[in-house]
């Protein structure tokens, strides 16, 4: 396990970390801290709020000035395909983060190593890790390297087109109907719940989604819907 060696990532990142503690808490996952045996370690949630704001405003300011001439609902829908959650866990598994972390036994045996949401959130981490130990510039030049790279891909596949609204406007039309959401289960921690919801045409459940929010479970049904119809644009 390399979760207490960060030289091969700094390395693929091109960081070299002033800070090792700070790194190391980048990875510490809140289930880790009631096992851990050493005193006023931390968990990486604080790190995960502010590089989830550092990525916003890297995010929002690259894409004002790549579209000049594009208005800001487009420019939003570009940003939240960028900084959602199933984006930023195909990062993280691209840079092999999940084998860094630090998981309780229990988080490990259940595969926190691959859930999306936590891969997510660690991305996130990373990124607040780099803002405080080197600066703004440092976490904007991961940002552009590992994320905003993206973009292209991102708009000529269509992937920041809303799918819930897509799978309504679709639906609508070729089935006179509206579909609905319904939640199937909510399980695990307040801190780290995972929601089903299933999305249904006319009572008939046509897909499933998870994720750490409904919201996020509904954009995933809507998404697999859609996939399930064959009704991608």
């Amino acid at each position: 396990m390399e979760k207490n060696n960060y030289a091969n990532l700094e390395k693929k990142i091109a960081i070299k970390f002033k800070d090792p503690a700070l790194i190391r808490r980048a990875f510490i996952h809140r289930s880790f801290m009631n096992e851990a045996k050493e005193e006023n370690i931390r968990h990486n949630e604080r790190l995960e709020f502010l590089g989830d704001a550092v990525l916003e405003l890297v995010v929002t300011k690259h894409l004002f000035e790549k579209y000049p001439d594009q208005d800001e609902g487009k420019m939003t829908s570009y940003r939240s395909a960028l900084v959602k959650g199933k984006h930023l866990a195909e990062i993280a598994r691209e840079l092999n983060l999940g084998v860094y972390l630090h998981l309780s036994k229990g988080e490990e045996k259940s595969g926190g190593r691959e859930k999306s949401a936590l891969l997510a959130n660690v991305t996130e981490a990373l990124i607040g890790a780099i803002y405080l130990d080197h600066s703004y510039e440092v976490a904007e030049n991961f940002i552009e390297t590992f994320i905003l790279v993206k973009i292209e891909d991102i708009v000529e596949q269509g992937l920041h087109i809303d799918a819930k609204s897509q799978f309504q406007e679709i639906c609508q039309e070729k089935e006179e109907h509206t579909p609905y959401y319904e939640l199937i289960s909510a399980e695990g921690p307040d801190h780290d719940k995972v929601f089903v919801v299933g999305a249904y045409i006319n009572g008939e459940l046509i897909a499933e989604g998870n994720g750490s929010s409904k919201q996020k479970a509904e954009d995933e049904a809507a998404q697999n819907a859609l996939k399930a119809k064959k009704w991608h644009i």
